[in-house]
C-alpha cells in the first residue's frame, strides 16, 4: 500500500483547457449519453461520507472511453475517416473507437494484447472493427499499432495521450460538477492518465478547492512512479483484475496535464478491488469492472480521510468478464463468511448424514453442496469425511454453527483450521 502527496511544480497544460473541454462537450453531445450521477445511501452509510456515483458504465459500450473517441473522430476529415484509424487498447478504448467509428462511417483497427478480456474482443468485432491481437501487454499493442499506422497510412489514435481524447474524457468532469455542485472530492481511476487529466482539469477550473484523488492498482502504479520522478517511467507490473488500468507507463502529455490537478494518489490491492466490485453489485445493483470499482476501493482502504465530505466516484466501466465476476462473487462471499467450507467426520452408517444436516439446519445455515469422501480421506475404515459448502450470515454465524456441531460431539474442521 502506498500514498503520496503531489508536490510537483505546476506545469503548463498542453492545449487542454476548460474552454476546450466545453467545446468538446458541444461537439460530442449527440454521440454520447449524459449518464446519471446518483446519491448512494448505502455507500454513504458504509464510508461516513456523502457519496455520489457517476454511472458512466451506462454508456452504450459500457465505458467513459466513448467520450474521447468521439471527440477525436469528429475532428478528422472525411478522407481520414475513409482511410481508417488504428488504435491500441486493453479493451474499453477499442470499444469506444469501434462504436463511434461505426456511427461516423470510419474504418477502425483495434490492436489488443492477446490476454485482453474475451468479452471486449468479441464486442469490438461485433461493432465491425478489425481486431489484431498482438503481444502480452498494452505496450506491445501500442508498438504494433504504430507499425500499422505507418504501413497503411491510417490515423493513429492514442488511448490516453492525445489532447483531443483527454478533452473528451474531461466532459465527464463537467457533468460531475453540474450534478454535484457542492462536491469536495473526486476519486478518479488512473491507467494511462487521460481520464484524470481531463476530469481534473475540468473540476479544478470550476471547483478549485475540490480534491482530485487518483487511484491505481498497486500492481500497476505507473502514475505514482511518474509523479515521484516528474516524468513517465516504465514500471514492472503483474496482472490485475483492473485490466482497464493495466498500463505500465503513463502518457507524457497526460502526465503534464494531470500533474496540474492531482492532489493525491493512492494504490489499492486486488482484494480491495474485488471487494468494491461485490459491494457495488450488492448495494448499488450495478455491474462494474475492476477499473470502475477502484475509486470505491480507495475509500475502503482508509488511506484518504473523506468522512463527512461530499465525494463523487466515477464508475467508469462495466465490461467485466462473467467468469471473473463469478469468481469475485464467490471469493467475496468466502471472505465475508457468507460462503463456508466445513468438513465433518462420522462413521459411515445410516442416519449420520441426516443427523449432521439437522444440526446445520437448526443453526439456520443453508447447504449449497455436499460431498462424501471414503477412499481418499484421512479416516479409518468404516469412517467418512463429509465436505459441506454452506451459506451463512457471516463469520459469527459460522462460529455458532461449529460450536453447535461440537456440542453434538461431531468432529468438525473449517477452512481456517486446515
Amino acid at each position: 500500500m502506498s500514498r503520496i502527496s503531489v508536490t510537483l511544480a505546476r506545469m503548463t497544460t498542453e492545449k487542454v483547457t476548460l474552454q476546450s473541454i466545453q467545446q468538446a462537450r458541444e461537439r460530442i453531445s449527440k454521440f454520447i449519453a449524459r449518464t446519471p450521477c446518483e446519491f448512494s445511501v448505502g455507500l454513504s452509510e458504509m464510508t461516513g461520507a456523502r457519496v455520489y456515483v457517476k454511472l458512466d458504465n451506462l454508456q452504450a459500450t459500457g465505458s467513459f472511453k466513448e467520450r474521447g473517441a468521439a471527440n477525436k473522430l469528429l475532428q478528422l476529415t472525411a478522407a481520414e475517416r475513409k482511410q481508417g484509424v488504428v488504435t491500441p487498447s486493453a479493451g474499453n478504448h477499442g470499444l469506444g473507437v469501434a462504436y463511434q467509428a461505426k456511427k461516423l462511417g470510419a474504418r477502425a483497427t483495434i490492436v489488443m494484447p492477446k490476454g485482453a478480456p474475451l468479452i471486449k474482443q468479441s464486442n469490438v468485432r461485433r461493432l465491425g472493427a478489425t481486431v489484431v491481437l498482438y503481444g502480452d501487454s498494452y505496450a506491445d499493442a501500442l508498438a504494433k499499432a504504430r507499425e500499422i499506422e505507418n504501413e497503411k497510412k491510417q490515423v493513429f489514435i492514442h488511448g490516453f495521450d492525445d489532447p483531443a481524447v483527454i478533452e473528451g474524457q474531461g466532459t465527464l468532469g463537467l457533468e460531475i460538477v453540474e450534478a454535484v455542485p457542492d462536491l469536495e472530492a473526486v476519486i478518479v481511476p488512473v491507467g494511462g492518465g487521460g481520464l484524470i487529466a481531463g476530469v481534473g482539469t475540468a473540476v479544478k477550473a470550476l471547483r478549485p478547492h475540490a480534491r482530485i484523488i487518483g487511484v491505481e492498482p498497486d500492481r500497476y502504479a505507473s502514475m505514482v512512479a511518474a509523479l515521484k520522478v516528474r516524468k513517465p517511467v516504465v514500471i514492472e507490473a503483474t496482472p490485475t483484475i483492473a485490466d482497464g488500468l493495466a498500463v505500465d507507463c503513463v502518457g507524457a502529455t497526460a502526465l503534464r496535464i494531470a500533474a496540474e490537478a492531482i492532489d493525491e494518489m493512492v494504490t489499492v490491492t486486488e482484494d480491495e478491488i474485488a471487494k468494491a466490485i461485490l459491494v457495488l453489485l450488492e448495494v448499488e445493483k450495478t455491474v462494474v469492472e475492476g477499473a470502475g470499482a477502484a475509486p470505491l476501493a480507495a475509500m475502503f482502504t482508509g488511506k484518504v480521510d473523506l468522512r463527512g465530505k461530499t465525494v463523487v466516484l466515477p464508475l467508469c466501466g462495466g465490461n467485466i468478464d462473467v467468469n471473473i465476476m463469478a469468481n469475485i462473487i464467490e471469493r467475496g462471499l468466502v471472505k465475508d463468511g457468507r460462503l463456508a467450507w466445513v468438513r465433518t467426520f462420522a462413521s459411515d452408517k445410516p442416519g449420520q448424514l441426516a443427523a449432521i444436516a439437522r444440526v446445520i439446519a437448526d443453526a439456520g445455515a443453508s447447504v449449497k453442496d455436499v460431498h462424501h469422501n471414503r477412499a481418499f480421506g484421512r479416516v479409518e475404515p468404516g469412517g467418512v469425511e463429509i465436505d459441506w459448502i454452506l451459506e451463512t450470515r457471516g463469520h459469527d454465524h459460522l462460529a455458532e454453527l461449529v460450536l453447535k456441531l461440537r456440542e453434538k460431539r461431531i468432529r468438525v474442521q473449517t477452512f481456517e483450521d486446515r
